[in-house]
């Protein structure tokens, strides 16, 4: 396919079709070949404050903590992030709104005019971008249109070759908990994973990540160094007085610019906490800093909100896109403090290419849960609701309720609750998007 001669469309439907199309007939591009088709849309990164977010768990929370404490001070932000759970507009997030989906008809036809004009050396190659880089691009067209101040960009697969990279000027890399996730593109060891995402890295401009696994740190640092990065850790010593509640989670941080800090986070996922705290890091290390005020760290991190994550759908079920074992880790740490006197249900779903076995034996020796069913996600890479039902009878005591529709699991499930019961639902991002979608539905129904 000729890449430079999409024809111009006028729908959101035809937009995404296109775009869910584009793995068929492309390839992964080169990053000098991202970096000149991104000077096709004026070098964006010349223009707006950059703050780039690398990781394997977490970095969709730490952009919205970002996003939200920036929005708070008075500034105009984009945030780029992935996956979306329902709809592709949530990729993009302007001032703390979702694009509509006429800036996003704009945004795509914007990035065709420029393919249709782009370097005689690109159409020689018959350059396309990715599904991904795509996305990205629309970013970058949306972000100048409404002149954002600041963009937060999330990576999308890795760091080093990840599109996003291809922007050179940032005002601070962060790197979120690393674990094993993609070991296929990123490399089968901690270390190695933590190299590509080290990837973002830039000479001068600062880098924070978690002091939490020690050959992690050291891998970090290392790049850093190499690079000419500088780097500032986040310390689980500097977090402190961590108190619970059925709703919220108050923590203290010691950080270096602001000093003693205390923070309360709206949701009682523990796993927040260190995100919370590599936002406000991060926010240290910016020149703006000095705009930046303890009222404004703290009502950005309470009022931030982010879908799918240990999310409240309806009153005591939660909704948690946890889908490797550090995820489900963190997600476990959760559920053990959260003072449940009923019975907790389970519901789960997971996609074929992850470690399932590896997390349902994490479920399973947990011990935490009174019930445990299953049901298929509505994806090629969907794992089997038999496969996960008897997986799970192996190695538990419990009755697996196996569902193949995802209406009847929720519906039977939420009926049956009792009033001090609790429901967990986890697995995948894809189930928390058709979880969040059908909720859509039915509210509209």
């Amino acid at each position: 396919m000729s890449s430079y001669t999409i024809n111009p469309m006028e729908t959101y439907a035809e937009v995404e079709k296109y775009i869910l199309d584009i793995p068929r007939f492309t390839q992964k591009n080169s990053m000098e070949n991202t970096r000149c088709f991104l000077a096709c849309l004026g070098n964006p990164d010349w223009k707006v404050k950059t703050i780039h977010v690398a990781g394997t768990n977490g970095k969709g929370s730490v952009c919205a903590y970002l996003r939200s404490i920036l929005q708070e001070a008075g500034f105009s932000t984009g945030m780029f992030v992935s996956p979306h759970l329902v709809c592709m507009c949530e990729r993009f997030i302007i001032n703390g709104k979702l694009v509509s989906e006429e800036d996003f008809v704009w945004a795509f036809n914007s990035v065709a005019l420029k393919l249709a004009n782009m370097p005689q050396r690109l159409k020689d190659l018959e350059y396309h971008p990715t599904f991904f880089e795509y996305l990205f691009f629309m970013g970058i067209e949306l972000f100048a249109r409404y002149k954002v101040e600041y963009m937060i960009l999330e990576t999308g697969l890795g760091g080093r070759l990840d599109a996003t990279n291809a922007i050179d000027s940032k005002e601070v890399c962060v790197i979120t908990s690393i674990g094993y996730d993609h070991t296929e593109y990123l490399g089968e060891t901690l270390p190695e994973i933590a190299a590509e995402k080290a990837g973002i890295f830039r000479k001068n401009v600062p880098a924070v990540f978690l002091d939490k696994k020690k050959e992690v740190t050291q891998i970090l640092q290392k790049y850093a160094h190499d690079m000419g990065a500088l780097t500032f850790l986040v310390s689980f010593n500097a977090i402190k007085e961590i108190n619970s509640s059925n709703k919220t989670i108050d923590f203290s941080f010691q950080s270096n610019y602001y000093g003693y800090i205390r923070f309360s986070v709206p949701t009682i996922a523990f796993y927040q906490i260190e995100n919370a705290a590599l936002a406000v890091a991060a926010i240290e290390q910016l020149d703006d800093r000095k705009y930046i005020t303890l009222r404004h760290l703290s009502n950005g991190i309470s009022k931030m909100r982010w879908e799918g994550r240990m999310e409240e759908i309806m009153p005591s079920v939660y909704l948690d896109g946890a889908h490797n074992t550090d995820g489900i880790s963190a997600f476990l740490q959760t559920v053990r403090q959260d003072g449940c006197i009923g019975r907790r249900h389970l519901l789960f779903s997971m996609v074929k290419d992850k470690q399932y076995q590896a997390v349902m034996d994490m479920i399973a020796e947990s011990g935490l849960f009174d019930m445990i069913s299953v049901v298929a996600l509505h994806d090629k890479r969907a794992l089997p609701a038999h496969v996960m039902a008897d997986y799970f009878r192996q190695y538990t005591g419990l009755q697996i309720q196996k569902y193949d529709r995802l209406d009847d699991a929720l519906q039977e499930i939420t009926d049956k609750r009792g009033e001090a019961d609790r429901v967990y639902i986890v697995g995948s991002l894809y189930l928390a998007g058709e979880v969040k979608a059908l909720l859509r539905r039915t509210s509209h129904d």
